[in-house]
């Protein structure tokens, strides 16, 4: 027994993710694009502006005007982190008051909710979907309404269903939970266009959490960020350490935003090939495939799926098992990657299907 660190943590084990690595990882959510390639001149030009001896430089500022104006909020309106994995495990170390404090999220939602909660010595509670992937709004409100709720946690589009909530049903849950802190994780904004940005100003229990990993491209470069009213995002920073944020990754993220029609571009290529891939496993008699907001696809072949997945293993495609979830039995998920990718995908599949 380690008597050095938190009692709890001997019961806990380290966070790892476990995947297949194949020749076509399609596991992960991640986007295809290489940034550096794609925004290499731009990139490199910027650094020389950048002193990376020294602590400070001009390269916050201009980050923190871009960002906002592209999140369309005033620069007090936002913290960035190491990737929105970051902002999360910084939010519930701000809300969790005690040993009793918890955070309400659905089920199944994003894998890593119950992860960082775990981490700051935080419990979780669930409110499982219906069989539809909605979810009964007031009794959502009912559990998150008790005492030592602290964080009302909503993904939306939800991970890794893929669906998109009703804005309106979302507003409900915002309005009637004035005293709590409502985080709405929007990691896939930028592919369901859906969004509560714009009304930060009236609900001052909101924090939005977005990311730099899938429409930005940035999965190796963690920079996440954080929109709320400026006292919330006041608070928040006070747990953050002073230099949390490497200038580099702060240089690289101006590069990305200065140049982002390149990568709003790719996210509508991305949006057709998924069209695309939902059009051709919805024609399989064997598979069931859930339509999708995001930059991936969850489907079902029934007791099968099992044998599907090798098979894709088989043929070098990993994809992600999430049959182990709520709602969720004998589901696989799948991110649309390149073209080549999500052929060599549909082929894969296709020829199962028909042996």
């Amino acid at each position: 027994m380690n008597g050095y660190f938190r009692s709890d943590l001997q019961s806990k084990s380290p966070s790892v993710v476990k995947i297949e690595h194949k020749r076509r990882m399609m596991c992960l959510n991640e986007n295809c694009l290489d940034p550096h390639q794609a925004i290499k001149e731009s990139f490199l030009q910027r650094l020389e502006s950048v002193s990376l001896n020294r602590y400070h430089s001009p390269v916050t500022a201009e980050l923190r005007a871009k960002l906002a104006e592209y999140a369309q909020v005033e620069p007090q309106n936002l913290i960035w982190a190491n990737g929105a994995d970051d902002i999360l495990f910084h939010s519930f170390l701000a809300a969790r008051e005690n040993e009793n404090s918890f955070a309400l999220s659905l089920a199944p939602s994003y894998f890593d909710f119950e992860t960082f909660c775990d981490m700051v010595g935080m419990g979780i509670r669930f409110q499982h979907l219906n069989s539809d992937f909605s979810f009964d709004a007031d009794e959502y409100l009912e559990k998150a309404s008790h005492p030592d709720c602290k964080v009302a946690v909503l993904c939306n589009p939800n991970n890794p269903t893929g669906n998109l909530f009703p804005h309106s049903q979302l507003r409900h849950i915002v309005e009637n939970l004035p005293n709590k802190l409502v985080l709405i994780d929007e990691t896939y904004f930028e592919f369901s266009q859906a969004s509560f940005a714009s009304e930060l100003h009236k609900h001052p229990n909101l924090l939005l959490v977005r990311s730099f990993s899938k429409a930005f491209s940035g999965s190796g470069l963690r920079f996440g960020y954080a929109l709320s009213s400026a006292e919330n995002i006041h608070e928040l920073s006070k747990v953050f350490i002073t230099f949390h944020s490497s200038l580099l990754s702060q240089a690289f993220a101006l590069s990305i935003l200065e140049n982002k029609e390149l990568f709003l571009d790719q996210v509508q290529r991305i949006i057709l090939e998924r069209d695309k891939i939902f059009e051709g496993l919805n024609e399989l008699p064997k598979l069931k495939v859930q339509p999708s907001h995001t930059n991936f696809l969850a489907f079902s072949a029934g007791e099968k799926t099992p044998e599907l997945y090798q098979h894709l293993l088989d043929n070098e495609i990993a994809v992600r098992d999430v049959s182990g979830l709520p709602k969720l039995k004998d589901h696989l998920r799948a991110t649309v990657s390149c073209t080549d990718d999500n052929e060599a995908f549909l082929e894969a599949v296709g020829a199962w299907a028909q042996r």
